[in-house]
C-alpha cells in the first residue's frame, strides 16, 4: 500500500463523514450514532477500507449505499452494532426468571416460550436455556415445549453464537453447577475452547433480525430480553419498540431491560416489578 493511502487511513474521521455514516445507520436499524463513537466509527469501518482500498470514509459510504453493496451493507452494520455480553449477565434477572417464569410453569402443563432480543454472541440466550433446564428437568416440558428464540442484526455475532464456542476465562465465570454439566472442553487445535452441550444450544433458535422491520414471529412469549439494546436508539424508536414488544407478551409476561435502563415517562403499557423487569 502506497504511504499516501497509509496517511489517508491514519486522518481524522471528519464530522460531516460521521454525521453521514449516523445517518445512513439510523435509517438502516434505528441506531443512533453520537460525537463519542467516533474513533469506533473510524477504526471499524477504516479496516473494511484497508480491504476494498478506499481513501476516503466518503467513498466508503458511497459503497455501501450503491444498489450493489447490499454484501457490503451487510459487513458496514456488523461493524458499528457489534456489543460487549457475557453469561449470567446481571444475574437476578436470570434469579427472577427461574422464579417467575419456570418455576411456575414447572407446575403447569404450558410449554415455556422466551425471547432474547440483541442475543450478540449467545452467552444471553444459552444462560437462558440453561436456567430453564435446572428449573423445567431433563424431560417434560424441558425437552418437548422450552422455545428460546434467539436474534440479533449483526451477523458476526449470530455465527459466533451458532458454534457455540467460548474461551475459557469466559467460561470461568459462569457459576457451577452450570459450568460442570454445560459446557465441554475442547482438545488438540480448539484445546482452550469450550462448547456449549448440544442439549443447551438445541432449545435456542437462532436467527438474523432487524427491530426496525417487519417481526415474522408470532407470541405470545412468557419472557422477553431486550437489555443493553435500545440504549442505542432515540426516544421515539425507544418508544414504538417497546409497544411492540409488550404486544408479543402474554398478559402477565415478563419484559427485561438492562439494570441501567428505564421505562420510565414513557408512557408505555407496562408495569414496573422490579429493576430492569416489567410486567405486561
Amino acid at each position: 500500500m502506497s504511504s499516501s493511502v497509509t496517511k489517508m487511513y491514519a486522518a481524522d474521521l471528519s464530522g460531516d463523514e460521521l454525521s453521514a455514516i449516523a445517518d445512513y445507520l439510523h435509517g438502516l436499524t434505528g441506531i443512533r450514532l453520537d460525537g463519542t463513537k467516533r474513533e469506533l466509527v473510524k477504526s471499524r469501518l477504516g479496516r473494511r477500507m484497508r480491504v476494498l482500498g478506499l481513501l476516503s470514509y466518503a467513498e466508503y459510504l458511497e459503497r455501501v449505499r450503491a444498489e450493489t453493496g447490499a454484501e457490503e451493507r451487510t459487513r458496514f452494520v456488523d461493524a458499528l452494532t457489534t456489543n460487549l455480553t457475557y453469561f449470567f449477565r446481571e444475574e437476578q434477572h436470570f434469579t427472577f426468571l427461574a422464579e417467575n417464569v419456570l418455576a411456575p410453569a414447572a407446575r403447569t402443563t404450558k410449554g415455556v416460550r422466551l425471547w432474547s432480543a440483541g442475543c450478540s454472541s449467545g452467552e444471553e440466550p444459552y444462560t437462558m436455556s440453561m436456567v430453564a433446564r435446572e428449573r423445567l428437568g431433563e424431560r417434560g416440558r424441558w425437552a418437548s415445549e422450552t422455545r428460546i428464540l434467539a436474534t440479533d442484526l449483526s451477523t458476526d455475532v449470530l455465527r459466533k453464537a451458532r458454534e457455540g464456542l467460548y474461551p475459557a476465562d469466559s467460561v470461568e465465570k459462569v457459576p457451577e453447577p452450570y459450568r460442570s454439566r454445560y459446557f465441554q472442553p475442547l482438545s488438540g487445535d480448539e484445546a482452550g475452547l469450550f462448547r456449549v452441550s448440544q442439549d443447551i444450544r438445541s432449545k435456542v433458535q437462532i436467527a438474523r433480525l432487524n427491530l426496525m422491520a417487519d417481526w415474522p414471529m408470532r407470541g405470545p412469549f412468557d419472557a422477553i430480553f431486550c437489555r443493553n439494546v435500545m440504549i442505542y436508539f432515540d426516544a421515539n424508536t425507544k418508544s414504538e419498540l417497546v409497544l411492540r414488544f409488550h404486544r408479543l407478551l402474554r398478559p402477565g409476561g415478563y419484559f427485561f431491560t438492562s439494570l441501567s435502563e428505564s421505562l420510565h415517562g414513557r408512557g408505555h403499557p407496562f408495569e414496573y416489578v422490579a429493576p430492569g423487569v416489567y410486567r405486561a
